[in-house]
């Protein structure tokens, strides 16, 4: 059953929670204000007021035939001191609003937007979080899976150069396939682009190799323990190269990140000097890595972070092949991969291949990522990253951990967080 509310007043026709304007003039005597509703089964209600009982009569709640409550809103600019209302001026409409309620509260117009604004950004707001945490899930889980991989392979074919050159190759043959098949959009890119690009790929180019290097002599927890000291190299640069000034309480972050380090590395069963070094290059590597990158940004034109990322992958293939030939060599490779694929067997092959399959995705979730969220959270994403590495690394390896060791990457890592948090 439809039931309809009508408001007549000055050329205004209201239907429950819609006004709609007429053009007709004010009527001649104002004191005629007709209050109807009407029901399709139930008699009319008729009320007639004067002007000085309007507001009593607008504000009145009526009951209509179906037992429900029909509440009427004010009409705005019109009140006791009518002389002074916008009824003054003959053919100015009126606009008021009828509907039905529990109660007689009015929720204003305006009130009512604001509102679905309000719910509208929090359903967005809602969503973006559970983006951000999706990325974060695929983004740690990737990179645990790379290093378990990554780690197989390097036990069995100890040639990290070669291992680090298949990583982007493959990266970069997936990339192109992407866009090939129009999965992934081609960025347009120009001189300008490239030329930002280069020293983020060597400064990228040195911190990949030199990670994998200190993963073939040490054991994986430890490389990312003395990788958690990043931010203290990056204190460093930026302080004496870039000649930037940090407050005090970032500084003061540094002294766990460095005596946890510290700790770890005395306190390391299996220490080995070349592993060691290897991680404290690829901090520096990636530090210059993070500067270039913010530098390149501003020239040349804007690439998307899964696209950047492929970009760079494809500027390091070509910087890292003649040097990874140069280094080790085929004769190497051959012996070592003859070794590798009789001790381990057809697995090994495999095991590369998802070495390198998921080396370029979780590089290229991370940039995805970092689209997506402030340096602040990424920064916290990343340490906590670590964790779940170090964790996972050390319960599938059985990798033997002193409680003293434990506790000096645990500190570390905090110190990493208190960074990330004093650094804004």
């Amino acid at each position: 059953m439809s039931a309809t509310t009508k408001m007549m007043f000055g050329g205004v026709m209201c239907k429950p929670g819609i006004a709609e304007r007429r053009s007709s003039p004010l009527p001649k005597f104002r004191s005629q204000i007709n209050l109807t509703h009407k029901f399709s089964e139930k008699p009319s209600y008729i009320q007639q007021c004067g002007l000085t009982g309007l507001s009593r009569a607008l504000d009145r709640k009526f009951i209509n035939g179906y037992g429900r409550s029909l509440n009427l809103t004010p009409c705005l600019g019109l009140g006791l001191g009518m002389s002074q209302g916008p009824l003054r001026k003959r053919g100015l409409n009126v606009e008021a609003k009828a509907y039905e309620a529990s109660s007689s509260d009015y929720v204003p117009e305006d009130v009512s937007q604001e509102k679905a604004l309000s719910e509208k950004s929090t359903a967005q707001s809602a969503a973006q979080r559970l983006k951000i945490g999706g990325y974060f899930f695929v983004w740690w889980t990737l990179n645990v899976i790379f290093n378990i991989y990554n780690k197989k392979v390097l036990n069995a074919f100890p040639y990290p150069w070669l291992t680090s050159t298949l990583s982007l190759a493959v990266g970069s043959l997936m990339m192109l396939l992407s866009w090939a098949t129009r999965i992934a959009e081609t960025p347009d890119t120009d001189f300008e682009f490239w030329k930002a690009l280069a020293p983020v790929a060597v400064a990228h180019t040195i911190g990949h190799v030199a990670a994998t290097v200190s993963m073939s002599k040490v054991a994986v927890s430890f490389t990312h323990i003395i990788k958690s000291a990043e931010p203290a190299f990056s204190v460093i640069v930026s302080r004496f190269l870039l000649g930037e000034s940090f407050p005090f309480s970032v500084y003061l972050s540094l002294v766990p990140i460095i005596g946890g380090c510290a700790l770890a590395a005395a306190t390391e069963l299996n220490f080995n000097m070349i592993g060691f070094m290897g991680a404290m290059i690829s901090n520096l590597a990636f530090v210059f890595r993070n500067i270039f990158s913010k530098r390149g940004m501003k020239t040349g034109k804007s690439v998307g972070g899964m696209n950047y990322y492929a970009c760079l992958s494809m500027a390091s293939l070509v910087l890292l092949t003649p040097f990874a030939f140069a280094v080790e060599g085929p004769q190497a490779w051959a012996a070592g991969w003859q070794e590798a694929t009789k001790t381990i067997g057809p697995h090994f092959v495999w095991w590369v291949v998802a070495q390198s399959v998921f080396y370029h995705l979780y590089n290229q979730v991370s940039y995805m990522s970092l689209d997506q969220i402030t340096p602040l959270t990424f920064s916290i994403g990343n340490t906590m990253k670590r964790v779940s590495v170090i964790a996972s690394s050390i319960i599938i390896f059985h990798t033997p951990v002193r409680p003293v060791n434990a506790l000096g990457a645990a500190i570390a890592i905090l110190g990493t967080f208190l960074y990330s948090q004093a650094k804004q």
